[in-house]
């Protein structure tokens, strides 16, 4: 099976956040590593372990038996992506018809959410304490469009009123119909985060399947490729995988690049290895993260949007994005470190630049980078339609992105 081909499981299985990080920690399982529970006392150094807050996983390689101020190698990317959420008061009917409330998360390019097969999937806590996974893989919900012949204008949808999706007539609550396919009461449910994801899998498309064509490859390729890079470099030196929640939003959570995640887990590795505070910032001064994201590959149909210089192929490789003004962290030393990489593992690096005149969107790495203070350059994989529902990459590109990634590991510290 080839690298796109468990990219396309890995999506499937990953319909949330929380569905990622779990997909992402039972792969990891499989090759020893061990869950550790943040509130118990860390592992003894030496380990392969991996520890999950909400839809956020950090896991760390620490077997090579590092000195305390040995520099940390880090890959990051986040689980999230932009979709439809269920409001908080969700039901409501019209005429018969049953409607689910949604709301948008992030930027999602809203048409393409529109008379699609939309699944169900979450978290719910309930009353007993328990907080359960919940997925419903079937289509459930459509929000259908409004036909021509009732707006000719094709206005722009409206994010308060025109979301909602049709979905019974039985009059069941919401919740109620949830609980009852998923084991558990509706009444027993104190608080949810519930989102909708396309039911159709994710497939090879194009001549000789060259592409996939899949919900939530930004940034889920990119979580995939860190985990196998990971799974697939040599343990020779203190190696971090991290994969955040809440990126397109902002990354201001308990969970998101903007808090004390990746710092506690260096931290406590380093503590755990006999190290003092002072130690702690040696290590980070030395170390350096590969912030993954998805690169905006060169639109066929609209090539004029994009900086001419900087065109970026489809199959043409990973992806260093460099911005003047910071919405992207690389540097000059960051630059060469991942050009270095691509070289050591035989891949074709390109280069993006966002057009100077259009706004420029942004990445865990500035974040990350200001609150850790540790070298950080922004790289990805070409995709077409990123925020669609359904987006479009080579099948090349999974491949040469974990080569890339797995080369950025095993360089020397």
């Amino acid at each position: 099976m080839t690298a796109a081909d468990d990219l396309c499981r890995f999506v499937d299985a990953s319909p949330t956040p929380f569905h990622a990080v779990e997909t992402a920690a039972a792969r990891l399982e499989e090759v020893g590593y061990t869950r550790v529970d943040e509130t118990q006392a860390w592992p003894e150094p030496g380990g392969r372990h991996l520890v999950l807050r909400g839809g956020s996983l950090v896991a760390w390689d620490d077997t090579a038996g590092e000195s305390p101020t040995t520099p940390f190698r880090i890959i990051g990317a986040h689980t999230d992506s932009p979709n439809l959420r269920v409001k908080e008061h969700h039901d409501r009917a019209l005429d018969g018809t049953d409607v689910v409330a949604l709301e948008p998360y992030g930027a999602p390019l809203l048409s393409t959410w529109f008379d699609r097969d939309l699944a169900v999937a979450g978290r719910v806590a309930l009353r007993d304490g328990t907080v359960r996974l919940v997925h419903v893989a079937e289509p459930v919900l459509r929000v259908p469009n409004l036909a021509i012949h009732l707006e000719r204008e094709g206005a722009v949808p409206d994010k308060q009123r025109g979301l909602d999706a049709v979905w019974s007539q039985s009059g069941t609550p919401f919740l109620d119909w949830l609980g009852e396919r998923s084991g558990f009461d509706g009444s027993d449910v104190l608080g949810f985060e519930l989102m909708t994801a396309d039911a159709v899998p994710s497939a090879r498309v194009g001549v000789d399947g060259w592409l996939v064509a899949a919900p939530r490859l930004d940034n889920q390729a990119t979580c995939f490729a860190g985990i196998e890079a990971l799974v697939a470099a040599p343990s020779s030196h203190r190696q971090v995988l991290v994969l955040f929640d809440h990126e397109e939003v902002g990354s201001s959570s308990e969970r998101g690049a903007g808090s004390d995640l990746l710092l506690t887990v260096v931290e406590r590795v380093v503590a755990a290895a006999g190290g003092t505070r002072d130690d702690v910032h040696r290590a980070v001064a030395g170390s350096i993260i590969a912030s993954g994201d998805m690169a905006h590959a060169t639109h066929p149909n609209r090539p004029e949007r994009h900086e001419p210089l900087h065109r970026i192929s489809l199959g043409g490789g990973p992806v260093l994005k460099v911005n003047q003004n910071l919405r992207y962290a690389t540097d000059a030393v960051g630059a060469a470190e991942f050009a270095r990489a691509c070289e050591q593992a035989g891949v074709p690096l390109q280069r993006y630049v966002h057009r100077a005149d259009l706004p420029c969107g942004s990445t865990i790495g500035p974040i990350s980078a200001a609150r850790t203070g540790i070298t950080t350059v922004d790289v990805g994989a070409p995709q077409l339609a990123m925020h669609s529902a359904r987006e479009t990459m080579a099948a090349a590109d999974v491949d040469h992105y974990v080569r890339a990634l797995t080369a950025f590991f095993a360089l020397p510290a």
